[in-house]
């Protein structure tokens, strides 16, 4: 290991991390650019070859997407291996310094006139992909902290679009302007490699995660390790379902473009051009939209929103008689929707597994999104073989199996529906601003002691964090018919009022093994919520504090809600009165404290509770 590196587990995120950010986008950048500009300038010289129409097709339908696409079926596991093994920045400089040497390849054929050493370069810059791609996602949550992640991951989407529409668009003008000179190209492709490569010095130096990681020959068993480890954790096995649907979508609606554009609007290939950067840039915009509506956190929710936007806009596209005009702005929302699905998808692939095989379970998701657009032609053959609808019937296709996605996933995650309702709260209700996000714990079980504001304390909560957390909560609130569904998602831990103590050591040791199992549980410091609205009649803080903790070595935090919230709903005579809202946007503010050691007494907890209190109050918040 080098001297200036520490293990994972002292690795922290330097303060002046946008410097290593930033490298790792232009690196980026730079890599896909080439990438998507060699590819075209490659196959605008088959095309202008004149050879026969079938072996002119085969080449240039056939035989360039696939040498392009194979490494990434082939060698995907393998970068996942590297980018455990090794520096995920020193990978990433690796796979520079190839791209120099593929380039220099290039450059020999397009000098030399010879097909298939540029062919031959295809499959080797696609090879070198697949091995940067587990290490650039891989370094994402390295070099950024948690809060900015799903604003990174948009940052890299809004980038990678651009690369591939700007690279595309600049192998015409290579094609054109060196016409029987293309050694020019291949020259410049040399430089922006070198870029490359001086870009990728910047980034921030990481450790290896797994330095003892043992390579495996055989990817497909390193494939299905993954996918076993995946299926322990329902959110990260669903964020791989996800990932391999948006691109199996994106795959199959990229071709129904063309056929659109052809068939139905009868427009030349500028003109389909410009539909297909529609919906590209619109990914890339929704992409940053979705990092920065995430709000500092991974935001699931808004899964659901990108769903529902596919399928609505997905849906106008098979309405009959579209302008030209409208064709492309309803794809251009295609796109933007499409970002907000695979944003907060990518940010959870990232994040959730654990640091020593991050790299492995990217490289695992970046192989299943190549078995995503392996599938597409699959599904054209079957519309072959059913009649090829026309390309408007497809788009109504698309919408009908987005819906059914969505309605079934969320049935398997309903977590994801309450994320979304929050997310659509938080940004018209109420306006939540959260401090010491810093002091959560990524991992691993934990109690909240909380301050009481309202009825809704549970749902201001959990849409303040990304962590799920669980509430210990009178049995009569859990049961009504109102909370009864979100009482049921959020795993709620229902604890009966007015009895003795002895009475709640059942749902006081439910709560000391969620904690033991890696989750958070809250309780508030005044006293849990009933019924009558008054609190502490359930059971003492002291008491649930220390029937909860006792024994368990798991961090406390104090929190403090305090802001406007607690006009909106009441809880009397056993049901929710409901206010119409004042305004729009009720301030609250979650704070969170430092951890305090389980040790500490009840009393130590409810100071920094209050203390907590006064900080807002001095602030001005209160």
């Amino acid at each position: 290991m080098r001297a200036d590196e520490t293990s994972p587990a002292q690795n922290a995120i330097p303060a002046r991390w946008r410097t290593g950010f930033w490298s790792l986008i232009a690196t980026q950048f730079q890599g896909a650019f080439s990438d998507n500009a060699l590819k075209w300038v490659v196959s605008y010289l088959i095309l202008g070859m004149g050879l026969a129409r079938e072996k002119r097709d085969l080449l240039f339908q056939v035989i360039v997407p696939l040498l392009f696409a194979l490494p990434f079926l082939l060698f995907s596991m393998a970068g996942g291996f590297l980018a455990d093994r090794f520096s995920k920045r020193s990978v990433t400089i690796g796979t520079k310094l190839m791209e120099i040497s593929v380039m220099g390849l290039a450059l020999a054929g397009l000098a030399t006139g010879r097909l298939s050493w540029d062919v031959l370069a295809i499959f080797l810059i696609g090879t070198q992909a697949a091995l940067f791609g587990p290490s650039k996602y891989g370094l994402l949550p390295e070099v950024l902290p948690e809060r900015e992640l799903s604003w990174g991951n948009g940052i890299l989407e809004l980038g990678t679009f651009v690369a591939i529409i700007t690279g595309t668009m600049a192998a015409g003008a290579l094609a054109e302007a060196f016409r029987g000179r293309q050694e020019w190209s291949g020259v410049i492709f040399i430089g922006l490699a070198l870029a490359g490569l001086i870009t990728s010095l910047k980034i921030t130096r990481v450790a290896p995660a797994n330095p003892q990681k043992k390579f495996r020959w055989n990817p497909a068993g390193e494939l299905w390790t993954e996918m076993r480890y995946a299926r322990k954790d329902r959110v990260l096995w669903l964020a791989l379902m996800g990932n391999l649907y948006f691109w199996f979508l994106g795959s199959l609606l990229l071709i129904n473009i063309v056929l659109y554009a052809t068939d139905v609007l009868h427009v030349n290939d500028v003109r389909t051009s410009i539909l297909m950067a529609a919906v590209t840039l619109g990914i890339g915009i929704g992409s940053v939209a979705a990092g920065y509506l995430s709000g500092n956190k991974i935001e699931y929710g808004l899964i659901p929103l990108g769903a529902l936007g596919i399928t609505v806009t997905a849906a106008l596209l098979g309405t009959p008689r579209l302008t030209y005009v409208a064709v492309a702005v309803y794809l251009s929302i295609l796109g933007f929707f499409a970002g907000f699905f695979a944003v907060p998808i990518n940010a959870l692939i990232q994040h959730r597994p654990a640091p020593e095989r991050k790299g492995a379970m990217i490289a695992a998701a970046n192989l299943i999104s190549f078995v995503g657009i392996g599938l597409q032609p699959v599904a054209q053959l079957l519309l072959m073989k059913f009649g090829h609808p026309n390309p408007s019937r497809v788009f109504l296709l698309t919408a009908a199996m987005t819906a059914i996605a969505t309605v079934y996933g969320m049935i398997l995650l309903p977590d994801s529906l309450l994320r979304f309702l929050l997310w659509l709260a938080t940004h018209s209700l109420y306006r939540i601003r959260v401090e010491g996000r810093e002091n959560i714990p990524e991992r691993g079980g934990a109690l909240f002691v909380a301050s009481h504001l309202s009825f809704v304390d549970a749902l201001l909560l959990t849409a303040s964090i990304d962590r799920p957390i669980r509430f210990l909560m009178e049995r009569d609130i859990c049961e009504n018919q109102v909370v009864k569904p979100f009482a049921r998602i959020l795993k709620a831990i229902p604890i009966f009022s007015l009895e003795q103590p002895r009475e709640s050591l059942p749902s006081l040791r439910e709560a000391t093994e969620a904690i033991r199992a890696g989750d958070v549980v809250c309780i508030f410091a005044d006293g849990p919520n009933t019924s009558n609205g008054q609190a502490g009649q359930m059971l003492s803080f002291p008491r649930a504090f220390e029937g909860i903790i006792k024994g368990v070595e798991a961090p406390v935090l104090p929190v403090c809600l305090d802001g406007e919230g607690k006009g909106i709903v009441s809880f009397k005579g056993g049901r929710f009165a409901w206010k119409f809202p004042r305004r729009l946007f009720y301030p609250v503010t979650v704070s969170f404290g430092k951890p305090i050691a389980p040790a500490a007494t009840p009393t130590d907890v409810s100071e920094a509770v209050r203390a907590l209190q006064m900080g807002a109050y001095r602030s001005g918040v209160a």
